[in-house]
């Protein structure tokens, strides 16, 4: 590391408007965020007499937390071997107590039965994991008499800096309810609406664990747009068939609405279950540490996955191509969305309650998102309109696709990015969200 070594009619009108009205939010959305998990930790230690913990904190979001401007590209990983702990690099320790005193206001502890608990710092900590660095900054809360049955905690480190923050807080180990070396099931998830929560220390909250990584899944597909994008491109021709009886067919001549929605319904099914499957298979072999590749590899795939289904919408390579593309790139999505427990290292004895949570949490998500396009599309698929959709839908994605491909291979941030997510940022306040 270098931080290291240095329709003419006005019904088709109208669907102009909304297929406009899509494309745009899709736009508008996908260019603000598309795979990045945007979240910090909180970790607990409980022991016999005393509560110690850290909260986890990204290079990239301290920037955004503070107003500074710090190199964090500099400090990630360029082998597996650079990934660990190691002490503050010098040139950061600057900024600690700046980080410190962000976190005093962030966040607040406090029991019932002994009021607040004011957090102590001990020796700060830098971890690299993959395409993230993080400042740890230790702590040990004070006040504690006796271990308490519950305890009253408040998150809101990066809540107002960023709507789709999310905090996690994980008990790595809890002598009051027989949990040790926990690192991967979360025990609570803080959001802008929902900042402040009760901890019970008094047993291991694995069913409350269990549900806070579907929520987990849930939320990963929702800000993961690449992903959405994926299953865009392949439910799209879902609902027409491709007409083979014409070697040269105009645009308007390439598809035929599929005649009732039995038939649109099982292909959409079988797509969506390899895509299910190849991901699945790929998000436990990465988690359990058998799979190991390079994020920026991993997510510019991802980004030409996105590229390929929309071009085979345009211009078939083979038959029935869907499928292939559906399990095959479904192997790099799955290491997509490892990296969201991967890159913390995912381990400890509730491993696997984790990965089947957090798996059944994004096939909800995708459920979810399936139930929300196929209707429109089967609506949408005796107008005239529709391959026109399908086609400079799928020339859209494929613009997206390499704008991604082109930030994630190369590692830069794009500045439209930038622009985009103010205006995104001032249209959600002005409409409330």
């Amino acid at each position: 590391m270098k931080w290291l070594t240095s329709t003419k009619s006005n019904n088709e009108n109208m669907t102009k408007k909304i297929l406009l009205s899509f494309l745009l939010l899709i736009v508008f959305n996908t260019f603000l965020k598309a795979h990045a998990p945007d979240q910090s930790y909180l970790y607990l230690r409980v022991y016999e007499k005393h509560i110690e913990g850290t909260v986890e904190i990204t290079l990239k979001d301290i920037n955004k937390a503070l107003g500074v401007n710090i190199d964090y590209k500099k400090y990630l990983a360029e082998t597996p071997e650079d990934k660990g702990e190691y002490d503050v690099p010098v040139e950061l320790e600057q900024y600690l107590p700046r980080i410190q005193a962000y976190i005093l206001q962030k966040v607040g502890i406090s029991s019932k039965t002994q009021g607040k608990h004011n957090m102590e710092f001990i020796t700060p900590k830098f971890l690299v994991q993959g395409r993230f660095s993080f400042i740890r900054t230790n702590f040990k809360l004070d006040n504690v008499n006796e271990i308490p049955d519950e305890l009253d905690i408040r998150y809101e480190v990066l809540l107002d800096e960023d709507p789709i923050q999310r905090g996690y807080m994980v008990v790595g180990h809890n002598w009051k309810a027989g949990v040790i070396n926990n690192e991967s099931m979360t025990s609570l998830i803080f959001t802008p609406t929902d900042r402040q929560q009760k901890l019970n220390l008094k047993d291991a909250s694995i069913w409350k664990g269990f549900v806070a990584l579907i929520k987990l899944g849930m939320w990963h597909i929702y800000i993961g747009l690449d992903h959405i994008l994926f299953l865009l491109a392949l439910v799209l021709p879902s609902v027409v068939r491709r007409r083979m009886e014409k070697p040269n067919p105009t645009l308007d001549e390439t598809w035929r609405p599929v005649d009732n929605f039995k038939d649109a319904f099982f292909y959409i099914l079988k797509v969506v279950t390899l895509f299910t499957i190849a991901h699945s298979i790929t998000l436990s072999l990465a988690a359990l540490g058998w799979i190991n590749l390079s994020s920026r590899i991993v997510e510019s795939i991802i980004a030409l996955s996105i590229a390929l289904a929309a071009y085979l919408n345009m211009k078939p390579l083979f038959n029935r191509s869907e499928s292939v593309i559906a399990f095959s790139f479904g192997l790099f999505h799955g290491l997509g969305f490892a990296s969201v427990l991967g890159e913390k290292g995912l381990g400890g004895e509730y491993l696997s309650y984790s990965l089947l949570g957090f798996n059944i949490g994004v096939e909800i998500g995708q459920i979810l998102i399936i139930i929300a396009m196929f209707p429109i599309l089967f609506l949408l698929r005796k107008s005239k309109l529709y391959p026109k959709i399908i086609y400079y839908g799928s020339i859209l994605l494929i613009i997206i696709a390499f704008y991604w491909f082109i930030e994630r291979f190369f590692e830069i941030d794009m500045p439209i990015d930038n622009f985009i997510g103010r205006v995104v940022a001032k249209l959600k306040s002005l409409v409330g969200l």
